[in-house]
């Protein structure tokens, strides 16, 4: 984060901090700046909506991937986040030839 957060960045963190502890996740930092531009590439290059389904699901599997003790909380929503941002690059398109298949065809 910037040293002279804006209005935006500042009301993020606080609903961070304040959300982190409701929910008991204290040893979570929060990387707004990723989650907003993962959210705004796949909304853009999917549809309205990706951008909630991708963050959630990018926090799902770093959940998954912390609670199995293979990685420590950041490493895991970044690994998450990596392969989400190389899906939201291509849309619904998809890499050709990496494996993505479109469960509806």
């Amino acid at each position: 984060m910037s040293t002279n957060p804006g209005p935006e960045e500042r009301n993020l963190s606080e609903w961070s901090r304040r959300l982190t502890q409701a929910l008991q996740i204290l040893d979570l930092e929060v990387d707004h700046k990723m989650l907003v531009d993962l959210a705004e590439e796949s909304s853009e290059n999917v549809g309205p909506h990706a951008g909630l389904i991708s963050t959630f699901l990018v926090g799902y599997a770093a959940g998954l991937s912390k609670t199995s003790g293979r990685k420590a909380a950041e490493e895991a929503v970044q690994t998450a986040a990596d392969t989400a941002f190389q899906l939201a690059a291509t849309g619904l398109e998809g890499p050709e030839g990496q494996g993505w298949k479109d469960s509806a065809q």
